[in-house]
Parts: structure tokens; C-alpha cells; sequence
């Protein structure tokens, strides 16, 4: 058989949080997909979660787990300073690869890996920015794109949660912890995907975590040719998500941008001239949608929804030359020419 006729065997490589408890429930659902393998470094941990999910094979090491011919694919949840050197390893074992945001440690990493990836063209490789695959997402760039609210001037979007425990991967910097590379790299891709173009400046205040080195509290302007956005990210606040697109004639707004309901309808509003208009989208799952549409670029050769490309552009909002921002509490107006780094 071949890949047109079956569906795609996926690996899971780590048992990290997200993997457990969203994206392996997820791919259970799949169209065009089927969980065959998870790898641990801990094997009596991968016996448990191989039994939780009824996955067939269970490995006690993440080379064992490449090294199994019958996966096409594998997910990897690892820590953000594992990512890249995993991803170029399941590549050199011919595997196709989904690999959590954000893509790396840096932008040079996020290079690194789509410049290893160019020596594999028959693999896929795709960041696993998830809310872009929701329906909500999808109509939001459609009524954008057909000027239904005129010219996009703004968007405010803000991302935050309270996380104090210092074993948080979130709270650890050798990890590529804090709250830009963990929740803040939300705000810059939606502002880069509604915009469609990349900004040509950033302003932002960070404040950082006297004994963690982590951003806890990040606020940002990106300036595009055409509109500004204004975010924040926090790991340090109370729970908070919310996103909205303001036009010349009206505006969207979220219920819940980044982790839409799974249980219910997700819904965004539409304004115009205080007429207030409700979309309602079918329950669905986005981590369901991102693997079964990952699978089917694989399936018929297609390119994936967002290449790598798109992964090292939102890499480069967050560092210029490599560096990420590291000054407490001042104010960073940094120019950004693109083209000069790609």
C-alpha cells in the first residue's frame, strides 16, 4: 500500500504535557492518522501513557523510537531547546516532522532546521502553530481579506496565566522558558497572519523574573506598513486570552482566540456600525484538524498550511541576530529589515 492508501503512522516523541493531554487525545480522532508509537526516556512512563491511550509500541528512548520503520511521523513535544536538534534527527531517519512552537531557540535555529529540511525535500516539516487550523481563525482572514470591516488598523491580543513553580519549564531560560517563547509568540503570529506581511518595527517593555532570568510580563507594538499591534504576554497574571481586529468599518472579537472551547461552539463577533453579528463554529478540535491536514500535505504532496519559513519570521520578532531581549524594564525600539536576515 502506499501512503495515498493508508493512513499516517505518527510517533510521539515525549510525553511532555501538551502531548498527554491535548494533542494525543486529539490525534485519537483523526481522519488520516493513527498514534502507533510513543517514546519516553523514561520507558515505565511509556508503558503508562502507551496503556492510557491503547498505543500500540511503547519505547524507553527517543532513538529507539525513530528507529522504528513503520512511523511516518513523528510529533515532538520535547522542551524548546530540544526541538530543533530532535526535528533534524527524525528527519535524518526519514521521517516527516511536527514540532511545537516556537520552532527553536532562536531565529538562527529555526534557520538551522529549514535550511537541514531543504536536504529532505520528500519530508515534511511544519510548526505546530495549532489556532491557525481552527474554522474561527480561518473566517476571521476571510472576512479580513474581503474588507468586510475596511482597512485593518489595529489588533489588540494579550495572552497571560500565573506560574510560580521554579521546575516549570516555563520558568527555567536554559529551556527557552518565559512568556514570549511560551504564550507570546501568539500575539506576533496572528499579527503577522492578519497583516499578511511582516512588521517593520517593534517597541515593547519586558519585565523579567529576578530569580528565573524568564520574561514574566512582556508588552509589545509591532508597527506594520498599513497598522499596528498591540499585545502582551504574562506568566505571571491572572488567566487571560483575548484577540481583536479593528477596521475603518468595523471590528472581530474573539470568545477565546488560542484554545477555543472542544466541548462547545466556538463563536468571534462581527461589528459594524454597532450592528453586532454572531458566528458560531461546529465543535471541533484544532490540534485534530492540524494533524489530519499535516497528513494530507504528506498524502498528496502538498505544501503544508505553514512552512518553516513562517516559523523563522515569527522567530525573528522575538530575536534580532540570534539575541533575545535581556534588558529589565526598558524600552526597545528595534527596526527590522527581514530580507536581510533570510
Amino acid at each position: 500500500m502506499t501512503m495515498m492508501d493508508k493512513k499516517l503512522k505518527w510517533g510521539i516523541l515525549g510525553t511532555a504535557h501538551i502531548a498527554t493531554e491535548q494533542v494525543i487525545p486529539a490525534m485519537l480522532n483523526c481522519l488520516h492518522g493513527d498514534v502507533h508509537a510513543i517514546g519516553s526516556r523514561n520507558l515505565d512512563k511509556a508503558q503508562d501513557i502507551s496503556k492510557r491511550f491503547k498505543i500500540p509500541k511503547f519505547y524507553g528512548s527517543y532513538e529507539e523510537l525513530l528507529a522504528d520503520k513503520e512511523i511516518n511521523a513523528v510529533y515532538i513535544p520535547l522542551p524548546n531547546h530540544l526541538h530543533v536538534a530532535w526535528a533534524i534527527k527524525a528527519l535524518e531517519a526519514d521521517k516527516h516532522v511536527l514540532v511545537e512552537k516556537p520552532v527553536g531557540l532562536s531565529s538562527k535555529e529555526a534557520e538551522k532546521l529549514l535550511m537541514a529540511s531543504q536536504n529532505y525535500p520528500h519530508l515534511k516539516v511544519m510548526e505546530a502553530f495549532m489556532y491557525r487550523h481552527h474554522p474561527q481563525w480561518i473566517k476571521a482572514k476571510e472576512l479580513v481579506d474581503q474588507k468586510i470591516i475596511g482597512e485593518v488598523k489595529t489588533i489588540q491580543s494579550s495572552f497571560s496565566f500565573y506560574e510560580d513553580d521554579p521546575n516549570s519549564i516555563v520558568n527555567k531560560k536554559d529551556f527557552g522558558g518565559g512568556s514570549l517563547m511560551d504564550i507570546g509568540c501568539y500575539p506576533i503570529s496572528l499579527s503577522r497572519y492578519i497583516f499578511n506581511s511582516e512588521p517593520k518595527s517593534i517597541s515593547a517593555v519586558i519585565d523579567y523574573h529576578p530569580d528565573f532570568k524568564v520574561d514574566i510580563l512582556a508588552s509589545g507594538i509591532l508597527e506594520f506598513e498599513t497598522g499596528t499591534s498591540v499585545f502582551f504576554s504574562a506568566t505571571q497574571l491572572a488567566y487571560n486570552q483575548q484577540a481583536q481586529i479593528f477596521g475603518t468599518k468595523g471590528n472581530i472579537k474573539f470568545e477565546v482566540p488560542f484554545n477555543p472551547p472542544i466541548d462547545r461552539p466556538a463563536k468571534i463577533w462581527l461589528t459594524i456600525d454597532e450592528e453586532c453579528q454572531t458566528f458560531e463554529f461546529d465543535i471541533c478540535n484544532q490540534y485534530t484538524i492540524q494533524a489530519d491536514l499535516f497528513a494530507l500535505a504528506i498524502q498528496n504532496n502538498t505544501p503544508v498550511p505553514t512552512p518553516l519559513e513562517d516559523a523563522v519570521k515569527n522567530m525573528l520578532v522575538i530575536f534580532i541576530k540570534g539575541t533575545t531581549f535581556t534588558t529589565v524594564n526598558i524600552w526597545l525600539s528595534l527596526f527590522l529589515l527581514f530580507h536581510e536576515f533570510l
